[in-house]
């Protein structure tokens, strides 16, 4: 008998929407967004990160309020769903388990919505749960940090780690949309408010040298947390990440390259072997750096480029240098040099990594060697030590 082969094309809607106050009785972004085919108002489910539950207490009864308001939209299935947030929630299953269960329990099908309003960890959790309840049921994000409305909140990846490894169990599930509030940043503590910042600085390393060019000429307002320019930031960024997702005909990563972890391979080994005591958007800042300085010692990257670069990440506020860098295994090699397998291993294929060949422009190299990367290694952590004495000598002076 011959085989049966046929394509299957399937598209998908990606919409991602800014607003101010999505909860607010007059806003009807959210109204717009749960607008579907169903002819009764469909359920939803909402889960809220718990740490924003803190910061922002009025947000979960304004929630209720906003459905209580809006009866022939959507019906709210129970009052939202507290979540703990933060990485060390992706270690166990069991999290992900509890979100399904809620899912069962309110008889959540596959034309009623689950929506998560958090950081990138219970966007992570919730979207593999709704991914998978019913092979999928729609989904609703709600991005409450600098760093998941710009970069991972804006994707269509969800997952958790196992094994030791990062987001080793997940999926890839384009949500029904995505809603940045950037109303829900208000509460941010200045570190999580700056973490988002990096990513739109890798994305602009390299898709995007006139975005750096703003980056910089904002840098000083972005320290400060100037409200129109991390506006200005975040846009632009989750525009290019959601560019590439749609346009660089590999939006489910089936290929062996992922451009838009620029610097991750370092940074996931480095969220690990600091039991996550190092936030993603701080580790991702230490990896770019060191594939800039590995890039310009390589003979890829000109040396005004990379101090470019260097200056800006600091400037932001980031440190580029941490002492887990420097850790060493039983047999007394760099443990942060696993991270390259653990990179190719979670593809397949080749190890493939993005570096800068200049400011906009990258490009993928398919071995890196230990020497060049050990050298920039100890050169980051001398240019950390020179800071740290410009600092102590500013003291005595004042």
């Amino acid at each position: 008998m011959s085989p049966i082969e046929r394509t299957i094309t399937v598209s998908f809607r990606h919409r991602i929407h800014f607003t101010r106050n999505v909860f607010g009785l007059g806003n009807s972004v959210l109204k717009e967004a749960l607008a579907g085919d169903s002819q009764q108002p469909p359920k939803v489910l909402v889960f809220l990160d718990e740490s924003l539950h803190k910061a922002q207490p009025g947000l979960a009864p304004q929630i209720e309020a906003w459905f209580a308001n809006n009866l022939n939209c959507a019906r709210l299935v129970c009052a939202p769903v507290i979540l703990e947030g933060g990485e060390r929630v992706k270690n166990s299953y069991f999290h992900v388990s509890e979100i399904q269960s809620q899912i069962d329990r309110y008889h959540i099908d596959r034309h009623s919505y689950v929506i998560a309003v958090g950081g990138g960890a219970v966007l992570d959790l919730v979207g593999l749960a709704a991914a998978t309840a019913h092979r999928g049921v729609r989904h609703i994000r709600l991005p409450t940090t600098t760093l998941s409305q710009d970069d991972s909140g804006v994707g269509v990846k969800n997952g958790m780690n196992a094994f030791g490894k990062k987001n080793f169990i997940g999926t890839f599930a384009v949500p029904w949309a995505v809603i940045n509030d950037f109303e829900l940043l208000a509460s941010l503590s200045p570190r999580d408010k700056r973490a988002g910042y990096i990513e739109a600085v890798k994305v602009a390393c390299i898709r995007d040298a006139a975005f750096f060019d703003l980056i910089e000429r904002d840098a000083a307002k972005l320290r400060e947390f100037e409200p129109e320019a991390m506006e200005r930031l975040i846009h632009r960024s989750a525009e290019l990440h959601a560019n590439h997702i749609a346009g660089s005909g590999d939006p489910f990563e089936m290929g062996s390259a992922r451009p838009l972890d620029f610097g991750h391979w370092a940074a996931h080994k480095l969220e690990q072997i600091s039991e996550y005591s190092i936030r993603h958007g701080e580790a991702v800042a230490i990896g770019i750096a060191l594939d800039v300085v590995y890039a310009r010692r390589t003979g890829f990257l000109d040396a005004a480029s990379a101090e470019r670069i260097l200056k800006l990440i600091e400037d932001l506020g980031f440190e580029i240098f941490a002492n887990e860098l420097l850790h060493v295994d039983s047999e007394g090699s760099l443990m942060v040099l696993k991270g390259l397998e653990e990179f190719r291993e979670h593809l397949g294929g080749r190890l493939t990594i993005t570096l800068l060949s200049s400011i906009g422009c990258g490009f993928e190299i398919h071995e890196m060697h230990s020497s060049p990367v050990a050298a920039s290694i100890h050169e980051l952590e001398e240019r950390a030590q020179r800071k740290v004495q410009a600092r102590v000598v500013s003291m005595f002076k004042h």
